[in-house]
């Protein structure tokens, strides 16, 4: 007689990735929550903000690094330039981030928990120095002398005045999520294929960099320590190994080495003894 939870066995599996799908989507659910929660505590300290930018933009030309407005005045040789890139720091910020975890989670599961621990540390990190070092950005400092781009040309995802914003905190510059993420997205993708284009992933950050400079709301010292502080979350988190994907290509198995050798075993018989071994071997 055939058991009643036989069927029921199968489906173990689909629940179980039911299970932890849900269980993923709450974690990212949840920390984003919690992020955006604790970058809007800082928001009523606007004085000490425009301080902190005066500081970073005397350390910027104390270093001699180049102006921010340089970057700028490239993108306002025409309007669909500079609308570009405002649309690029508008819209692609998090949904190419949802995307790359989206198919490390299908297609890399190793790599997928390896690049969300390191994004979470990378952005309680953030979340720890937006609290206490509040930075207006380029954009409202007056002594940058540069043009908010998205309230000039479009679109924008911030209001005009700072203390109106309710949604974002205008004052958590640095350090920049918006190449901190770009840059673990190239290099999580650099990870987790084998393609030999795969080092084109890099142009993601690098034109990242050039929306978040051109556009003034981030100076060059924001993307540096967003590098900084992601290369601490890489050297923290433990890579995977090149096995943990089992369908990511790593070359061939030793099955499939055995298999492909014409002087091999045949599946199933234990492999001939050599010449050496057969010799005195009693008959």
């Amino acid at each position: 007689m055939s058991s009643h939870t036989t069927p029921a066995e199968p489906a173990a599996g689909p629940r179980a990735a039911r299970r932890r799908l849900i269980r993923e989507l709450l974690l990212v659910a949840g920390f984003f929550t919690v992020y955006k929660a604790g970058r809007l505590l800082s928001t009523d300290r606007t004085e000490e903000a425009f301080r902190n930018a005066g500081r970073i933009w005397d350390a910027e030309r104390a270093v001699h690094l180049p102006g921010e407005g340089f970057v700028q005045r490239l993108l306002l040789h025409g309007d669909a330039l500079v609308t570009s890139a405002n649309t690029y720091y508008a819209g692609v910020h998090f949904p190419a981030t949802a995307l790359f975890l989206i198919w490390l989670y299908v297609r890399r599961p190793a790599h997928y928990l390896w690049a969300r621990r390191v994004l979470a540390g990378l952005t309680a990190a953030a979340l720890v120095l937006h609290l206490a070092f509040p930075l207006a950005p380029p954009r409202l400092l007056d002594a940058a002398r540069l043009i908010d781009t998205a309230q000039v040309y479009g679109p924008s995802v911030y209001r005009a005045a700072p203390a109106e914003d309710t949604l974002a905190n205008q004052f958590a510059a640095m350090p920049s999520l918006h190449f901190g993420w770009a840059l673990m997205l190239a290099l999580g993708m650099i990870a987790a294929t084998s393609s030999r284009w795969r080092l084109l992933w890099l142009l993601h950050p690098l034109l990242t960099l050039i929306v978040i400079v051109g556009t003034a709301n981030h100076y060059w010292l924001d993307a540096v320590v967003a590098a900084v502080l992601l290369g601490a979350a890489l050297l923290l988190v433990p890579r995977p190994r090149p096995g943990d994907d089992p369908d990511r290509d790593t070359g061939p198995g030793p099955q499939a080495a055995a298999e492909s050798d014409p002087d091999g075993p045949v599946r199933g018989l234990p492999r001939p003894r050599s010449a050496d071994a057969a010799v005195g071997a009693k008959p």
